[in-house]
C-alpha cells in the first residue's frame, strides 16, 4: 500500500514524457494556400500533448490525496512529485512554446532558418518552474497557500494554447498565437509569477465549509461558466482570474 501514491506520481511523469514525444514529433511544413503562397503549419495536432499534460495534472492532484487518505505521505514522495512536475508542467510546456516560436518565425521570409538563439527563451519557463519547486520543497509554510504560482497552473496555461490554436474560430486569436512577441511575453510573465513570492491561493480544502473556502468555490464556479462560454479560451481567462483573486485576498499566512 505504501507504494501506491508513488505509482500515481510516476504515472504523472509517464504522461509528461508522452506529451514531450507528441510535441517532438511535430514538425513544420509549407502548405500552398488558396492565394498561391506557402504557409507554414504544424502537420500533427500537438493538442494531444495538451491532453496528456492535463491527464498528468489530474493524476498530480490525486497522488497527494491518495497519500493523505492512506496516511503515507513521505519525503521521498515529495521529492518524486517535484521531479515529475518539472517534466510534465515545465519541460513539456517549454517544448510547446518552442514549437510555437518556430511556427511564429516561419511566417517570415527564411523564417525556418531562424537562429536557435531566438527559440531558446522557451526554456526559461521550465527553469523558473524547477526553481519554484526546489524552493517549495524546503519551505514549510506552503500547506494551504503558495508563494508564487504553482508549476501545474503555469503548465496547464501553456498546454491550453495548442487546443485554442486548433479550435479557434477567430482569425485574431490565430494571429496572436503566431506572434513571437506574444510568446516572449508569456515566457516572461509565467516565469516571473512562478519564481515570485506573491501569495497564491492553493486549491486545497481543510473543510467543505463555504465560509472558509468561498474563494475556491467561486473560482470553480467561474471556471465552469467560462468553460461553457469560451471553451478552451476559458483556461487563460481562469488563470488570470486566479491570479487576481489570490492577490486580492492578500493572505497573510501560507498554512
Amino acid at each position: 500500500m505504501k507504494y501506491i501514491p508513488n505509482l500515481f506520481t510516476l504515472a504523472n511523469l509517464f504522461f509528461g514524457c508522452i506529451a514531450i514525444v507528441c510535441i517532438m514529433q511535430t514538425g513544420l511544413t509549407l502548405v500552398d494556400d488558396a492565394n498561391g503562397s506557402f504557409v507554414p503549419v504544424i502537420p500533427e495536432k500537438i493538442y494531444w500533448a495538451s491532453l496528456f499534460i492535463a491527464l498528468a495534472a489530474v493524476i498530480d492532484f490525486f497522488d497527494g490525496l491518495v497519500a493523505r487518505l492512506l496516511r503515507n505521505a513521505s519525503a521521498l514522495g515529495k521529492q518524486l512529485d517535484s521531479l515529475a512536475d518539472v517534466v510534465s508542467f515545465g519541460v513539456a510546456p517549454g517544448m510547446i512554446i518552442f514549437q510555437f516560436l518556430r511556427l511564429s518565425f516561419a511566417q517570415q521570409p527564411d523564417g525556418l532558418d531562424v537562429s536557435i538563439g531566438w527559440l531558446l527563451p522557451a526554456f526559461i519557463m521550465p527553469c523558473a518552474g524547477a526553481y519554484r519547486l526546489a524552493r517549495f520543497n524546503i519551505d514549510t509554510e506552503q500547506s494551504y497557500g503558495f508563494k508564487g504560482v504553482p508549476i501545474p497552473a503555469g503548465g496547464l496555461l501553456i498546454a491550453s494554447f495548442p487546443l485554442i490554436y486548433w479550435y479557434a474560430d477567430s482569425p485574431k486569436v490565430i494571429q496572436l498565437l503566431l506572434n513571437k512577441w506574444f510568446w516572449y511575453a508569456v515566457v516572461v510573465l509565467v516565469s516571473y509569477l512562478m519564481a515570485s513570492t506573491l501569495p497564491m491561493m492553493a486549491l486545497k480544502f481543510k473543510s467543505l465549509s463555504i465560509k472558509d473556502n468561498w474563494p475556491k468555490f467561486l473560482l470553480v464556479l467561474v471556471a465552469i461558466i467560462c468553460g461553457i462560454f469560451f471553451k478552451w479560451l476559458a483556461v487563460p481567462v481562469v488563470f488570470v482570474i486566479y491570479i487576481l483573486l489570490s492577490l486580492a485576498l492578500k493572505q497573510p499566512k501560507y498554512s
